[in-house]
């Protein structure tokens, strides 16, 4: 077993696309199926399922990149120790749901990448409730959380924003001109919202079940701007963090209906493992994401910053 195969594995792990791990090691595809293959023929088990075109770990899969990445940190340390920081190199793993990404994380990406060049930045987008399992094996260095307060004995977590929700309707929608709304006034309507399993939906629900109103029609997506794009064309009221909304809302695509969603407390929280040793490259990236979403906070009074860190 090489050591170079035990960083392809990493790499194909995290990226889960075999051209796209080559291209982030600088080899040719054919370079890393080989090596792929030549582990699993070592170990006597398979570690990734081809499902037609998607790369998925198996269970093997999974539980030898949990051991190995403890071995794999130690190398990056021992290899900071003879590197001037200023001058980073290696590779570093984000995970974040769709809305993180898209409204958040590019000016920290974006910063962190004018500063370090020579690291290899590798995003996955993943769903909000496999993100923490995402750092427990090891296929994420860093990840965004948007979710309530998060307290996790295996995990540093650390919140950054508090996101505001609001309901968000097509200024010829019915309601888009009122000034005051009552629980009655949501009967009928269409609510656009997330798939259940999403903690944020769910606390959705609760708010609404709690006013009393248990008889709800969803209609369900996986995305956030498949919510916003319905909404806009009149198919109903979509439920979506006011970032998202803001320039359809500027544009007049989209009005804010007057109604708070009670005890909702929603934050984008940043995460790591606590027993991962942070390289120079994730406390270099953790320093750039407080730094620019720190900024974003102060210049935004639609924002809460939060400065406590669990």
């Amino acid at each position: 077993m090489e050591l170079r195969q035990l960083i392809t594995f990493r790499t194909v792990a995290s990226t889960l696309n075999f051209s796209r791990a080559a291209e982030v090691l600088n080899y040719v595809p054919s370079n890393v199926t080989m090596q792929i293959k030549a582990l699993e023929d070592e170990l006597g088990v398979r570690l990734f399922d081809r499902l037609g075109k998607q790369l998925v770990l198996t269970t093997a899969g999974r539980r030898f990149l949990t051991q190995i990445q403890s071995v794999l940190d130690k190398l990056d340390e021992a290899r900071s120790v003879v590197h001037d920081n200023e001058n980073l190199i290696g590779t570093l793993t984000i995970s974040a749901n769709e809305v993180v990404c898209a409204y958040r994380l590019p000016a920290v990406f974006q910063l962190f990448r004018s500063r370090y060049p020579g690291v290899r930045l590798i995003f996955r987008s993943v769903p909000n409730q496999e993100l923490k399992q995402a750092l427990f094996e090891g296929a994420a260095d860093v990840v965004f959380i948007l979710d309530e307060p998060i307290r996790s004995s295996g995990l540093a977590v650390e919140p950054m924003v508090e996101e505001t929700f609001r309901l968000f309707a097509s200024p010829n929608h019915s309601l888009a001109k009122r000034t005051e709304l009552q629980l009655e006034d949501f009967h009928g309507e269409v609510f656009l919202t997330n798939e259940k399993g999403c903690p944020y939906r769910t606390m959705f629900d609760r708010g609404f079940e709690k006013e009393g109103i248990d008889t709800i029609t969803y209609l369900e997506f996986q995305s956030a701007e498949a919510i916003k794009q319905c909404a806009i064309s009149e198919i109903g009221i979509a439920f979506l963090p006011e970032i998202v909304a803001e320039a359809e809302v500027e544009r007049g695509e989209l009005v804010a209906l007057p109604w708070i969603i009670p005890d909702l407390h929603v934050y984008t929280q940043m995460s790591w493992h606590k027993d991962k040793w942070l390289s120079p490259i994730i406390s270099s990236f953790i320093e750039a994401a407080r730094e620019v979403i720190g900024v974003e906070v102060e210049n935004g009074a639609q924002y809460k910053k939060v400065g406590l860190k669990k």
